[in-house]
């Protein structure tokens, strides 16, 4: 039976990056299998944050895997994420899991997936799941249409993809965290 009923969102505001995902699980033709499942979580000392769409034991192993990465490179989102993709695509155990992650540290939104995709969206707003595709249309809109922060972006649209798609839920989970302050003072090459 295929498990479904997943809807992550991440946005990147001016001041921080929130990640929103609803509490549904489904099985199969069962909708609501489950509730108030939570699929947003905080690692690596509480500065990442991240969600999963898939399999849920395969994403505790991919969340397992990506902290211990990022303590291999000093809290470093990107790297960390290309060097948790890379081991995805290629790792012969790995390969077979079925998820895909969203992960923010306050300045980066990435999208990480083990086809070894790791996708910085150029708008700061990237969804995976069920309902992906319908949190994702509602947050680019109220990102440029509306004043609105991160976390209140996130949740809207989080709500909005919840009346369209049935295997996405009103049980919202958000996680925010603050963009880091900027700690090179040299001029930046490029």
């Amino acid at each position: 039976m295929e498990l479904r009923g997943t809807t992550i969102i991440a946005v990147k505001g001016e001041n921080g990056s929130a990640v929103a995902g609803d509490g549904q699980v489904s099985l199969g033709e069962h909708i609501a299998i489950k509730h108030s499942a939570k699929k947003v979580r905080r690692i690596y000392k509480d500065r990442v944050v991240i969600g999963f769409a898939g399999s849920t034991a395969d994403a505790f192993t991919l969340f397992e895997r990506f902290e211990s990465k990022l303590e291999s490179y000093s809290g470093n989102l990107i790297r960390s994420a290309v060097e948790l993709a890379k081991d995805w695509r290629t790792d012969k155990y790995l390969r077979r899991l079925e998820a895909m992650l969203l992960a923010c540290d306050g300045s980066n939104v990435l999208m990480i997936s083990g086809s070894g995709d790791v996708i910085e969206p150029d708008d700061g707003v990237a969804a995976i799941g069920s309902g992906g595709p319908y949190a994702l249309a509602a947050a680019r809109a109220l990102q440029q249409e509306t004043d609105l922060s991160a976390e209140e972006i996130a949740r809207k649209a989080l709500l909005i993809a919840s009346t369209i798609c049935v295997h996405t839920n009103d049980h919202i989970t958000v996680e925010t965290i603050a963009k880091s302050p900027e700690t090179h003072t040299g001029p930046t090459l490029l």
